[in-house]
């Protein structure tokens, strides 16, 4: 089986523009969340994760009429396009895969609104309903005319556009794949939706929600984001002379077969898919899916006391950025590259893991050698999608 390996990664979240500042704030432990004001029922305010550059022009390119999604994702497939210093004289092999929960849904709520006045319908209304438009887009600003696909499976979606990558190139389908995830959902859709869930705080402070691994705290943090990384054959890759960043060792994915709304409490299936993708071996760590969300914290919990106890550490990097739905994976890819890059695991920050206390978190940046991470991700609809990744060469 061929190996798989990632030669360049780039990424757009909140207070973060590339992967340098990416690497500050995780090192340091930084908060880049905010409040915005009135964007709730009744004119409460939320807690978010907000990209504020504008991304209309990119390189030169416009992109106005992009959704926000694919302009991030876009920015994001570019930083790594250039790190990987791809060769341009072969396209056809090349397939872009990109994963999403809720495509350009920002901007179908945005022009929804038209009174059945053709005038106010804007000529892009169609392509920006079309999730595919995510993909299409760094096609389109890549020059990459060769396969493209778009998949949205919750919040599992960039790491299911990596191991359907993965798949690509073992079986020879394509010689490069551009993967990750993009998503912009801090509209009235996802909000609303998940205040009727209670899953969303309203009006408390910074700290006092989206707080990983802690029973005494309520929500998690909507934020919006991208990451996308290069995956390459080994061989391909060495034989072109790139620099390998990390190594796919294992990914796995399963779903829970239940209703919506509903999620498996035990932690069978997504200790199942972690067990899946690491097989015996120890990770280094855990960057784990836990947001704040007790449920889903407590399944982490009982999927990381099944297979290592206490032997292996555990941190999540969303008490920093808050969660990006179908990009997380790839954007917790991403710190994980840099954790093995510069020899450090994230702290888990705004916690004291009250509820959790025999659980190995991190709550420091802890410096150290990181050879291999193992990186968790559960969607709403009930997939769980585990991967491994170690140093490359």
């Amino acid at each position: 089986m061929d190996e798989i390996v990632i030669t360049g990664y780039g990424v757009k979240a909140p207070g973060i523009s590339n992967i340098g500042q990416f690497k500050v704030v995780l090192e340091q432990g930084i908060c880049t969340q905010e409040i915005l004001h009135g964007r709730g029922n009744n004119g409460s305010n939320i807690v978010c994760g907000v990209v504020h550059e504008d991304l209309e022009i990119i390189s030169g390119q416009k992109y106005k009429r992009y959704p926000r999604a694919a302009q991030l994702g876009i920015a994001a497939a570019e930083e790594a396009y250039k790190m990987a210093n791809l060769p341009s004289d072969d396209f056809a092999r090349v397939a872009v895969i990109m994963g999403t929960s809720g495509g350009g849904i920002l901007e179908v709520e945005k022009f929804s609104n038209h009174s059945n006045n053709l005038k106010k319908v804007p000529i892009q209304y169609v392509p920006i309903g079309d999730p595919h438009t995510l993909s299409s887009g760094i096609t389109k600003h890549l020059g990459i005319s060769g396969q493209a696909y778009t998949i949205s499976t919750g919040c599992t979606a960039s790491l299911d556009a990596i191991l359907m990558g993965k798949l690509f190139l073992e079986a020879g389908y394509a010689d490069i794949c551009i993967v990750g995830g993009t998503d912009a959902l801090l509209g009235d859709w996802i909000t609303y939706g998940f205040l009727k869930m209670d899953a969303i705080a309203e009006n408390v402070e910074i700290e006092e929600t989206g707080v990983p691994f802690s029973t005494s705290h309520k929500g998690f943090v909507k934020s919006e984001g991208s990451a996308v990384v290069i995956l390459e054959r080994k061989k391909d890759a060495d034989s072109r002379g790139a620099k390998i960043w990390g190594q796919v060792n294992g990914v796995a994915s399963n779903n829970e077969a239940l209703s919506m709304l509903m999620s498996d409490t035990t932690g069978t299936l997504m200790t199942a898919a972690l067990k899946s993708a690491i097989g015996d071996f120890s990770p280094t760590y855990v960057n784990s899916q836990a947001l704040g969300l007790k449920q889903n914290d407590m399944i982490d919990y009982i999927t990381h006391t099944n297979l290592f106890g206490s032997s292996v550490p555990i941190t999540s990097i969303k008490g920093m950025i808050g969660h990006t739905f179908g990009s997380m994976g790839a954007i917790q890819v991403v710190s994980s590259l840099l954790s093995m890059e510069y020899g450090f695991i994230p702290p888990t920050i705004k916690t004291s893991g009250d509820g959790f206390n025999d659980l190995p978190i991190v709550f420091k940046t802890k410096y150290q050698n990181v050879e291999s991470v193992a990186i968790t991700n559960h969607g709403v609809s009930g997939n769980n999608t585990c991967l491994l990744i170690t140093k490359g060469n």
